[in-house]
């Protein structure tokens, strides 16, 4: 099978690349890097040409509510459309749990994405996954004033990116199933623990300042709206034998 990543030198974009590698499919990565713009659409042709999925992990930088929300529709819109006109039989994408009870900030834009996909003729599924575990070392990066690190309060269950992305590639080989079971790790984490285990791993002595964030987007997950619900696929490790795996 070829198939097509979007974002694919991302996170999990990379995980995704590697594990359809790993079972014997050819892949094509579509990012900017690789000459493909989703916005514009320009040599997205080409890069969809001769492929028999795709698969959607594409993400942009900001916290802002519109600036996602233009990304995530401009992008979506252009992906399926040429994905109708190369006649994928399959086209996934991946998504995150909890985002309509939080519609904020990031989020937002994952929820106007969801609805476009929603209304595409091409052959879908969504799958929602919880933060990953990638995510502390990416918030600990942002998070820093001077010597001091900064580790906000948030609710997460969070699962290892290549975990999802072998699972989505798996999904991508069997028929579109529209909405699919969402994907969890196996416990509960505060990610304010998970930045300090974090920078701990990495050799930092300095202070690490537990906070809460202002912003809706943050309230919501400090209350929980990014958890999985009971029915979730939960998939291992955890947050604490992943990190581990790193030394």
């Amino acid at each position: 099978m070829r198939i097509a990543v979007a974002g694919g030198t991302g996170t999990v974009g990379r995980e995704i690349v590697a594990a359809a590698r790993a079972r014997g499919h050819e892949t094509v990565v579509i990012a900017r890097s690789t000459g493909v713009d989703l916005r514009t659409g320009s040599g997205l042709a080409a890069a969809l040409d001769g492929a028999d999925a795709v698969i959607d992990a594409s993400s942009v930088g900001t916290m802002s509510a519109e600036e996602s929300t233009e990304f995530f529709r401009a992008a979506s819109t252009t992906l399926l459309a040429e994905a109708a006109r190369a006649g994928i039989a399959h086209a996934l994408l991946l998504s995150i749990v909890g985002i309509d009870r939080n519609p904020h900030g990031y989020y937002a834009g994952k929820v106007a994405q969801e609805e476009v996909w929603d209304r595409s003729a091409v052959p879908a599924t969504i799958v929602r996954a919880t933060q990953f575990h990638e995510f502390a070392g990416q918030v600990a990066g942002q998070a820093r004033l001077g010597p001091i690190q900064l580790a906000p309060h948030a609710r997460t269950q969070p699962v290892a990116a290549a975990e999802v992305a072998a699972h989505l590639v798996g999904l991508v080989e069997a028929p579109a199933a529209g909405r699919a079971t969402d994907i969890a790790g196996p416990r509960e984490e505060d990610l304010a623990d998970m930045i300090r285990a974090w920078v701990r791993h990495q050799g930092r002595r300095g202070p690490v300042v537990a906070v809460n964030l202002p912003g809706a987007q943050m309230r919501g997950m400090r209350a929980g709206t990014a958890l999985p619900g009971p029915d979730a696929l939960r998939l291992g490790p955890s947050f604490a034998d992943w990190l581990a795996e790193r030394r």
